[in-house]
């Protein structure tokens, strides 16, 4: 007497979970350009290594003598697997099982999912294509009540954000709940002819009298730029190959420190065409992100969110193998100016980097905080005192180069200036409570006036000042500690990850990330 016949029923019921939703809406979904939600897995872990949890959950009926008569699984997958040989968590949504709506969603897998990922300490990839077991109107008929809103387990999202890498890639439309677990990443992803992100969709919002197509509600330039969505590439496996380089720089979870990596490059390298890299026009933008990958180990930086709040560039790289958050002002947007939606942005990064003991080196270009009507209408100051907040509350080890402009109190907010940070100043630097550009006429409105030749004048009182505001004075009473050449800041910047390095500590911040 052996347990065979239990488990060729439970090899029988495992087969009808491999089915997914069927032949037909397993076929609709190829058609579709997308891949199924078993498919999606097999590519993005290491093969052979997903291990399901709860594959045979779903909703079953059963005949007059109590046999199985039909199996419908439910529309989310979860499990354990290896990414890169790491150990992670990963769960997705089943579209071909009624569209992820709440009517297949059997409620302890999602809530489980995100629970081991938190207790296990391991990083959680979210796949998300639908309502990601959200509502649907169909549910108060098959339920035969109508439900107040509530979101089972929303606490422990709220946990993984300030403990573990979570890590969301939006697949098809998303919408409600899904929408709301793509948003709720540290790092997010979307595809470009196949995603779309919405609150509610189009023939929800076709009721207010916006008659839009998916693209043009939620496509993913429109996402990108509001900040809601991180990345967007071309295909599937583009958005896989995404999360494991983004994985990559991070630890597996705040109890750890993010790992070194490959040294291929020369920590000593340095690069000549750096000392021409800044005009002498202030006036003349240039290209930061060609300084950026410069100074950063070859090929290591991975921007991230690169449409949004684009005075500055934000994302990961390596010195010397060692993880940093880099941070770069881009003078090609507001001058470097902090706009409502670049403050916003720093704040989330610099989050991040806290989050999970990434050393932060920032290159500054910022003349201050934006101006004008917009500026105001936007709230500007608000949001620029809670990125200024975030920096000044970060224990990270920090690093500024001053490259050019540093002005205001946008400009003050390069450093957490309550502890020491390491800062250097290339000859190019220029710092002070506001540009002379604007600011002299402003305090010499009377002498300007009052000269023969107002333009010779202005131009006599701007050369004046030129020379007081030299970098070199300010170095004489030890304001900005060093000028250096542009060419040795690779050499200096590894030094300083190298420095960091015991300096970083595991465990929580003071100050958890949010969604």
């Amino acid at each position: 007497m052996t347990w065979q016949p239990e488990l060729d029923e439970l090899r029988r019921r495992e087969a009808l979970a491999e089915a997914l939703g069927g032949p037909e809406r397993v076929r609709r979904q190829h058609d579709g350009g997308r891949y199924t939600i078993r498919e999606r897995i097999a590519r993005l872990v290491d093969p052979g290594t997903f291990h399901e949890v709860g594959k045979i959950a779903g909703q079953a009926t059963y005949d007059a003598a109590n046999e199985l008569d039909s199996f419908t699984p439910s529309n989310f997958l979860f499990g354990r697997a290896k990414v890169d040989g790491r150990p992670v968590v990963v769960g997705g949504d089943d579209f071909t099982v009624r569209g992820g709506s709440a009517d297949a969603t059997i409620k302890g897998k999602h809530l489980q999912c995100e629970e081991m990922a938190h207790a296990l300490r391991l990083p959680l990839i979210r796949l998300v294509e639908g309502s990601g077991g959200g509502g649907s109107v169909k549910t108060i008929e098959t339920t035969g009540r109508a439900n107040v809103p509530g979101v089972a387990g929303w606490e422990c999202v709220v946990a993984n954000m300030g403990t573990v890498p979570r890590v969301a890639l939006g697949l098809g439309s998303v919408a409600g709940l899904g929408a709301a677990h793509l948003a709720a990443a540290h790092y997010s992803v979307m595809v470009k002819e196949l995603s779309a992100l919405f609150v509610a969709g189009p023939p929800v919002v076709e009721r207010l009298g916006q008659k839009l197509t998916k693209n043009e509600l939620g496509g993913w330039e429109i996402q990108l730029k509001a900040g809601a969505v991180d990345d967007a590439v071309d295909t599937e496996d583009e958005a896989f190959a995404r999360a494991r380089r983004f994985l990559s720089y991070m630890p597996s979870s705040i109890d750890e420190l993010p790992a070194r990596g490959p040294r291929p490059d020369d920590p000593a390298r340095q690069e000549g065409w750096l000392l021409e890299a800044i005009p002498r026009d202030v006036r003349k933008p240039y290209r930061m992100r060609p300084i950026v990958e410069a100074l950063v180990d070859r090929g290591s930086f991975f921007e991230i969110a690169p449409l949004y709040g684009r005075s500055v560039i934000t994302g990961l790289a390596r010195l010397d193998g060692w993880p940093v958050a880099v941070m770069a002002s881009d003078p090609y947007f507001y001058g470097g100016a902090w706009a409502a939606d670049t403050c916003q942005k720093v704040e989330r990064f610099v989050d991040l980097a806290q989050t999970f003991h990434l050393p932060v080196v920032y290159l500054v270009d910022c003349p201050g905080f934006l101006i004008g009507l917009e500026a105001e209408r936007t709230g500007t100051i608000k949001q620029g005192v809670r990125a200024m907040s975030a920096i000044w509350q970060t224990t990270v080890p920090w690093c500024a180069v001053i490259v050019r402009n540093s002005f205001g109190v946008a400009g003050a907010a390069h450093r957490n200036g309550g502890r020491y940070c390491m800062r250097y100043a290339w000859p190019s630097g220029r710092w002070g409570s506001l540009p002379l550009e604007g600011g002299i006429e402003a305090a010499y409105r009377a002498d300007i006036d009052a000269a023969p030749d107002p333009k010779a004048k202005m131009a006599e009182i701007e050369a004046r000042l030129t020379k007081l505001r030299s970098p070199f004075r300010s170095a004489e009473t030890f304001w900005i500690e060093e000028i250096i050449d542009p060419r040795t800041t690779r050499p200096l910047l590894c030094e300083f990850a190298e420095l960091a390095a015991p300096l970083r500590r595991v465990g929580p911040s003071l100050h958890a990330m949010r969604p």
